[in-house]
């Protein structure tokens, strides 16, 4: 599994011009999913996301997580982020997990992003084309991929 994870002051997902989700203080987390994705990788990621300290203490210093922040996470699916790009100009997405197997991974990430958070967990809508729009806060951006676990 692949993230993206940017703290955001605020995000949204709109499918076919109506907000499906949104967030204020939080997390938008994109995530991608591919065949060789397990249960433990789902478990491995949520952990980290949830535990991750970027956000600021009374000091402004990064060490708080979203979870001690009273954060919110807003989960978005996105097959793009298995990506190759060795070959051409045109993009191969040989690598992402069909929807056969995508979406009830995608489901399982939610349940467990929830357990891990402690509250719901907002989502797109899977396999869906979104518009998502946030508000970086920081910037802060990390990019985790469950196969390298760096």
């Amino acid at each position: 599994m692949r993230a993206v994870i940017q703290r955001v002051s605020r995000a949204s997902v709109t499918v076919d011009g109506k907000i499906k989700s949104g967030i204020g203080h939080g997390l938008l987390v994109l995530v991608g999913i591919e065949d060789a994705d397990t249960g433990e990788d789902i478990e491995w990621l949520c952990g980290k996301i949830a535990g991750l300290r970027i956000f600021n203490d009374e000091a402004g210093v990064m060490n708080v997580s979203v979870r001690e922040a009273g954060g919110d996470i807003l989960l978005v699916s996105q097959f793009t982020l298995h990506a190759s790009t060795k070959k051409g100009n045109r993009p191969s997405y040989i690598r992402a997990s069909k929807p056969a197997v995508a979406a009830p991974m995608y489901e399982r990430m939610i349940e467990a992003l929830g357990a891990h958070l402690g509250k719901r967990v907002l989502t797109g809508e899977f396999g869906a084309d979104m518009k998502v729009e946030l508000l970086n806060d920081g910037p802060v951006t990390i990019v985790i991929d469950s196969k390298s676990r760096e």
